[in-house]
């Protein structure tokens, strides 16, 4: 299954940008392979706002937020979940503003792990002193004079990942649940693929129309790309199973395979991105992990 993907994305860096009457951005200067041209900070409302992912810890880029928003008042800083691009930010925006942090909870692991590997990994880009002020939970919503908005619980890409909808645009801010130029990375220990496509089927059933992720332009046409990427996990993961049948039984081999030609700086997530599909098939019951490596089930 090929995702279409949309790589065009218009912005520039440092400058406050209305995208629509209730929402604007400013792009933070931390281009990557997992964060494309770098974090899209949005800011909710007029007078007084909510930011949504102040993103890394870049004084620049809080400053130029800080800059766009003389006449106003912050209100809420918000994030959608404690990785290294999304919410460290959230301090500077608060020593500024003293306005109050909203999030899930503190960084936190998925709780499906079930083999030898994931259980001695730790956390990559996990921002661990981010404690928010105040905790989202499913259907838990703020507001401001003329906006609010509700949390959804979306675990899968980080197990305390929200995305926030904004009824009065009919728009999900999706965090890095789902991007338009690149499939979302699902990497334990934070990440599991069982809980990520459960988190799309919950999407599916929601009423937005227009998506905006952190990272790239929007997503014009949610449902279809949502079955795009369940899809083309899918078949990721029978990727994956076919490794183990066909007799690969440790992960590097199993990436050679399946990832052809791919950047060497890229193979610890591709790793790591197949070690969650194994996780996914060792909790079905399809594959068996033992003191040689991974093998089929039965």
């Amino acid at each position: 299954m090929t995702i279409r993907f949309n790589r065009a994305f218009e912005f520039r860096y440092g400058m406050v940008e209305r995208l629509s009457p209730l929402v604007r951005r400013v792009v933070a200067r931390n281009p990557g392979p997992f964060t494309f041209h770098g974090t899209s900070t949005f800011i909710i409302g007029n007078r007084e706002v909510a930011v949504i992912d102040p993103g890394p810890a870049s004084p620049a880029h809080i400053d130029a937020v800080i800059d766009g928003l003389r006449a106003e008042k912050v209100t809420h800083i918000i994030a959608t979940h404690t990785h290294a691009d999304h919410s460290p930010g959230c301090a500077l925006l608060q020593e500024k503003t003293a306005a109050p942090t909203y999030g899930f909870g503190p960084h936190i692991v998925a709780s499906n792990a079930a083999t030898n590997v994931a259980s001695n990994m730790q956390s990559t880009g996990a921002d661990r002193d981010f404690i928010p002020d105040h905790r989202l939970g499913d259907g838990d919503s703020v507001a401001g004079l003329d906006w609010h908005l509700r949390a959804v619980h979306t675990p899968g890409h980080c197990a305390n990942h929200i995305c926030l909808a904004l009824p009065e645009e009919n728009t999900l801010f999706c965090g890095d649940q789902l991007m338009a130029w690149a499939s979302t990375a699902v990497l334990p220990p934070d990440g599991d693929v069982a809980d990520y496509l459960a988190s799309l089927e919950k999407l599916k059933r929601r009423p937005e129309t227009r998506y905006r992720p952190t990272h790239g332009a929007a997503i014009e046409q949610p449902r279809a790309f949502i079955e795009q990427v369940i899809a083309h996990r899918l078949q990721r993961v029978e990727q994956v199973f076919d490794a183990v049948a066909d007799g690969c039984v440790d992960i590097a081999t199993m990436r050679a395979r399946i990832y052809l030609g791919l950047d060497s700086a890229l193979h610890s997530a591709a790793e790591r991105s197949i070690l969650g599909a194994l996780q996914f098939l060792v909790n079905q019951g399809r594959v068996a992990e033992d003191g040689a490596g991974f093998r089929a089930a039965g």
